[in-house]
């Protein structure tokens, strides 16, 4: 209080993400987690809090919360909220947390940069380029509390409050801090479709496609994100028991796995400050149980093109925070299962992994419930997850050129070059280029071009089968021309697919 009696008012400024904050006039900052951050002003007052903001992720946000409170020293109390679930999934509360109860050390990021490491089972970050006496200074100057429920959080900031003002234990302290800006090569914006044996595979390529010939676009969220528009990604062969490369480079492990995969199969009472998961609107949302519905449908009516399950409430999600997975479809065709799921929004950096494991274990369930109750033996299909904005954001550009480098180059490599488009014989015979186009498993031939032009024959090809692989379609263009510089030198070279053109016979 003041000498006139009257609460002294505080102004916070956010250097990073100032349009996710609440702002009050108080010296405490409130830390929600995953729990939505209005949920708690409608138990306090303006004047009991400096800031109330989200925490998803400790190894993209804890860093730049430490960078707003160094700005902010008027902050003297943090109060964190570890309640949910999701808290628990993630870690950044509890690693913010450790922060503050256990230090820091120095070490290296995901990408090998030095920096602080917290002392924490959960990885956290923050740039070397704060002084660790400052950081040091900072967890002497705050006072925190663990809250394990929203009732508990609201008394503790009230508290606070209720204390005397306590001067800012420094002047406002700022840092550089380093941007990566990544190249961008020219490319379509819109439609793309990438295919991988499995998630992680298919993950690569999706976060290599992005950063390739991504737009760069704003966020809502006080950042860049990198950017393309409908993409499709297909998952062919991904093992029940979800594949896991050793060392594991996916923004995901199994111990996190079954947690996720709870919140897409399972019901879950209404909880303050969650506004939904998945499994919620699935299941009961709706007044109806929708994973059960599509597999009764299904039973009864094996050939349906009508089971589809929706997410998106139309009298809520309009307004705000609205489902990022909007629909799924499930189809059987030819004896197979596939799931086809729509995002309106998919961070595919680190979401879509969970996502599609998320996925498949739905697809697993609605095959394994399917054959149980009408005895077929109906197969795992492949998934197809569609998303209509999928992005990376500018956190995580850094990390993704790391696994871009690291592991795209090995996948690629691993190809086994088989293309559902199908297989094509050249050989020249009677003065002419001819091709065989045959099917990708029996070998049938279904049609046939013959030309003296390379150009002719790979123009004729690429508008019966437009939908060639990139690689396929190029090793084409190199062997018909192979076999148009044989036959215009008949005489000295002759033409065999797959092998450097040879002198001929005849002139040895």
């Amino acid at each position: 209080m003041t000498a006139t009696g009257k609460a002294t008012q505080y102004h916070y400024k956010a250097l990073h993400k100032p349009n996710q904050l609440i702002y009050g006039q108080g010296q405490t900052a409130v830390i929600t987690g995953w729990t939505v951050k209005s949920t708690l002003t409608k138990y306090l007052h303006p004047h009991e809090y400096a800031v109330i903001g989200q925490l998803y992720s400790s190894t993209r946000g804890l860093n730049l919360l430490v960078r707003n409170l160094l700005f902010n020293p008027h902050v003297r109390y943090l109060v964190v909220l570890n309640a949910t679930k999701e808290d628990k999934n993630a870690g950044a509360s509890e690693c913010l947390l450790d922060f503050f109860r256990n230090g820091f050390e120095e070490g290296l990021s995901d990408t090998g940069r030095r920096c602080w490491l917290i002392r924490s089972p959960y990885p956290g970050y923050i740039d070397i380029e704060i002084e660790a006496s400052v950081l040091q200074k900072l967890r002497e100057s705050i006072e925190f509390q663990e809250a394990k429920s929203i009732t508990e959080a609201c008394t503790l900031v009230k508290s606070f409050a209720q204390r005397e003002a306590m001067e800012p234990w420094s002047s406002p302290l700022e840092f550089p801090m380093s941007i990566v800006v990544p190249t961008v090569l020219p490319g379509p914006r819109y439609g793309h479709r990438i295919e991988g044996k499995t998630i992680a595979e298919t993950w690569v390529k999706i976060i290599h496609r992005i950063k390739t010939t991504g737009t760069i676009r704003p966020t809502g969220y006080d950042g860049q994100w990198q950017e393309l528009i409908d993409l499709m990604a297909i998952v062919t062969s991904e093992p029940e028991n979800f594949y896991f490369p050793e060392p594991n480079y996916l923004p995901i492990d199994r111990s996190f796995l079954q947690e996720y995969i709870s919140q897409i199969l399972d019901d879950v009472p209404k909880q303050e400050g969650v506004k939904y998961t998945y499994g919620q609107r699935l299941r009961s949302h709706f007044k109806k149980d929708q994973i059960q519905l599509c597999i009764d449908k299904l039973v009864t009516d094996i050939d349906s093109a009508r089971v589809v399950m929706s997410l998106w409430d139309v009298s809520h999600d309009i307004h705000d925070s609205p489902p990022c997975l909007n629909h799924i479809w499930v189809r059987i065709v030819n004896n197979e299962l596939s799931i086809t799921a729509t995002f309106r929004s998919n961070d595919m950096f680190s979401a879509w992994c969970a996502n599609a494991m998320g996925l498949r274990a739905l697809q697993m369930h609605v095959r394994k419930e399917i054959n149980k109750i009408a005895g077929y033996d109906i197969k795992l299909g492949p998934l197809i997850t569609i998303s209509q904005s999928a992005h990376i954001y500018d956190d995580c550009f850094e990390n993704a050129d790391k696994v871009i480098k690291t592991y795209y180059p090995k996948i690629c490599s691993q190809r086994d070059y088989s293309d559902p488009a199908g297989s094509f014989v050249i050989t020249v015979q009677d003065n002419k280029i001819l091709v065989e186009h045959m099917t990708p498993n029996s070998g049938e031939v279904v049609n046939c071009y013959s030309s003296k032009s390379a150009k002719q024959l790979y123009q004729q090809i690429a508008a019966d089968c437009p939908g060639l692989q990139v690689e396929h379609a190029m090793y084409l263009g190199t062997e018909l021309q192979k076999a148009e510089l044989a036959l215009s030198m008949e005489q000295e070279l002759s033409y065999e697919q797959d092998k450097p053109t040879r002198i001929s016979s005849r002139v040895r």
